[in-house]
Parts: structure tokens; sequence; C-alpha cells
């Protein structure tokens, strides 16, 4: 076996959060690995002069980017990177009750905002950020390669890679997804609590202007989103009971797209697939810790919610962030990985973390099908909300971050 490798932070999984968390941390001069089993598919980012991306191609996952999130993806560098003529601002929302006209509105010029936010084309997002650590000096890049091992037995915990290489780290970092290696190998117990519901995604041309609305119904079959992409198309979430989003898969192209029209009262006019539709199993993750001594989690890897607030990918690069911010303003006999450090960013996280997860919680519980006594309280909710001016900029703050 070759002599084991060494870096100040190795962090396990190169998606979004992970990249963002290590383009931070190498810019302050910390030595960081990040170990990915594949790179994003295209552009070639060894030939980066060529972009070989089919401009009629759009990504059927998509995320909701909130400004602060922006913000802090143009502070790395990344957003820079995007084509603007792929990114489609959120100039309001627009949500249903499941009686059909209960209902609450946000408008970003009402609140003084330019937007609230944006849509953004996953694949798209994740090679921006790629392009970026590419360039960085103080990343060293292990991809693709998998994770076979990790020792902590109290020194600098140890990773064996792919390959027989070894990489010893003052902090392991586990950005490896809702399925995470590093937690399971770290003894981290995550508490799952299954939806019962699987989210059909799909995008669409739409025959009206959007205007930079989101759309969402809380249905009797389900919780539907139609977010806004560029030029007249949309993308849509169907949150509904595994049964239901069955009978939509099996659909042909014509009729699903018939179905979500008349799902979102044809508010734009005929509906046009432009991507297959795909879906994956709801389920919300959890866990009472997720710091241990020279080890943190973050991004899906400490937290999955339901997507009806559209907030995962916002938590993960709110973890990034704080993340980042109490490594780099650790005391001077502070170590990368020692207990109480990393305990201030569970800390500074948690309170983000549990509103986010009570909020869809219990918007689901509330409009889930069959509870017509609590969708009343939901529905009321709404209303009430929606002439609350004080209630919807606290709702939109917190959204916006």
């Amino acid at each position: 076996m070759t002599a084991a490798k060494s870096c100040d932070v190795a962090i396990v999984g190169g998606g979004p959060v992970g990249a963002a968390l290590a383009i931070a941390l190498a810019r302050s001069e910390l030595a960081v690995a990040l170990i990915e089993g594949r790179q994003p598919a295209a552009p070639d980012l060894d030939n980066r002069n060529t972009d070989n991306r089919d401009p009629d191609h759009w990504d059927t996952r998509v995320y909701a980017v909130s400004p602060g999130s922006r913000a802090f993806l143009a502070t790395l560098g990344a957003w820079q990177h995007l084509d603007a003529a792929r990114i489609a601002s959120i100039a309001g929302m627009q949500v249903w009750g499941d009686d059909g006209h209960s209902s609450i509105a946000f408008d970003a010029l009402a609140a003084g905002r330019e937007d609230l936010g944006c849509i953004v084309e996953a694949g798209r997002l994740q090679t921006a950020l790629w392009e970026v650590l590419r360039d960085e000096p103080g990343i060293t890049l292990y991809c693709p390669a998998r994770c076979e091992s990790l020792t902590m037995d109290g020194s600098a915990p140890r990773l064996g890679i792919t390959g027989g290489e070894t990489m010893d780290a003052a902090l392991i970092v586990g950005a490896d997804g809702p399925d995470s290696w590093v937690r399971r190998a770290a003894g981290l117990v995550a508490n799952v609590k299954p939806y019962a519901q699987t989210a059909v995604v799909a995008n669409f041309a739409t025959e009206l202007p959007h205007g930079g609305i989101a759309r969402q119904w809380f249905r009797a079959d389900g919780v539907l989103a139609w977010l806004p992409l560029s030029g007249n198309r949309i993308s849509i979430v169907w949150s509904a009971e595994t049964a239901v989003a069955n009978d939509l898969l099996e659909l042909d192209a014509a009729a699903f797209a018939e179905r979500v029209a008349a799902a979102g009262q044809h508010l734009l006019g005929q509906l046009d697939l432009i991507t297959p539709p795909a879906s994956f199993p709801l389920r919300r993750i959890d866990l009472p810790q997720t710091v241990k001594p020279g080890l943190a989690l973050l991004g899906d890897a400490a937290h999955v919610v339901h997507p009806l607030a559209g907030q995962g990918v916002n938590l993960g690069f709110r973890d990034a962030q704080a993340l980042a911010l109490v490594l780099l303003g650790r005391g001077r006999h502070e170590r990368l990985g020692d207990l109480p450090l990393l305990r201030r960013y569970e800390r500074a996280r948690r309170e983000d973390w549990l509103a986010t997860k009570w909020v869809t919680d219990g918007l689901h519980a509330l409009f889930q099908p069959g509870r017509r006594g609590l969708a009343g309280l939901g529905n009321l909710g709404l209303n009430l909300t929606d002439r609350s001016s004080r209630l919807k900029r606290r709702f939109m703050a917190h959204a916006m971050q």
C-alpha cells in the first residue's frame, strides 16, 4: 500500500453543496480533497472552450435557488459561469388550497425585491461549480473515486479510497447525499420517515407566458408545483401518493400533458411535454447528531425535507456557508476536527433545519388526502396569512435567505 496522503479537509461528495464548500475553504488556503464517484456529464470539463450541450435539452431536475444562495454562489464565482438565458427569475408565487378557492400570493416588487429567487437546471449549476473548482489550486480532485473505509481512532481520521489510496484529514465532511456512505461509516444514525409519496417531475412548453410566477396547488391527489423556466416553459413537480404517481407515469405524452394542464386549471393554456417524466420516492431524513470529532455532515447527508417548499438545495448551501464560517473563524488553538468547534456549526444550523422541517411536515399533514378537517384549517391558514402583510414578510424573509 502506498503512503497515506494528507489534507486539511476531505469532502466526500462533489454535488453542488460539497463543491461549494470545497471552493469556499480552498480560497482560504486550506488544503482540500474532494472525492466524487463521477463528474458532470456536460460540458466536457477537459475542453472548456467547447460547450457540447444541446440548446434544446432541458434538465428534468431543477433547483429553486434563493437570493441568499445565489449571492453565495456569486462570491464563489460559480454563478457567473451560468448562461443567463437559461435562468428564470421568480417574480411572484401563487399557492392554492385544496378547496380551489383559498390562496396566498407573494409578489417580489411589492416586497421591494427584484425577484424571489430563480430556477436553475441542476446539471448546469453542477457544471458551473466544477468549472470553478477545477481551477482552484487548493483542491485535489479524486474523480472517479469512491470511499471504501473510514477509520476514526482518536488521531486524524483516515479514508480508504478506491485503488488502495488512503487519505488522512483533520476533518472529513460528508456531502454525499441522502444515502450517505459517510454517515453510515461514522455510525451516525438517521431518522427516516417515508412520506408514502412519489414525486413526478417533467418539463413542458406552455401556450401562454408564465410571467415568472411559481404556482402550487394543494390537491386531493397531491401537491402540484409549476416552476417557471426561461421562455414559455415550466418544470413541474407533482408529489402524489405512489399509486397516483404510477398512474401518471403510465400515461402517454399527450395524456400526461393534458392531465397536468387540467390540474393547473389550464392557466397557461396547452402544455407540450419536452422532457420525459421521471420520479423519485419522498422521505424525510433528520439526525439527532450531525457531527462527531473529526467529522461533519451537511446537505442531504444531514437532512432531507419534503420538496413542497423548494428549500432542499438552499438548506445545503446555508450549511456550507455556516460550516465554512465556523472553520475559517476558529481560534488559534482550535483544530479543524475539534468537537466543540463542530458543535458550533451544528447549533448555528439547528433552528433553520427544524423550522423548515416543521413547515414542510405541517403543510404535508394539513393537506394530506383523507384529512378533510385538517385541510380546512390549512385553507383557512392560507387565507389569513394572505391578508397579513407581516406574516407574508416573515415567510418571504426565511425563504429568501
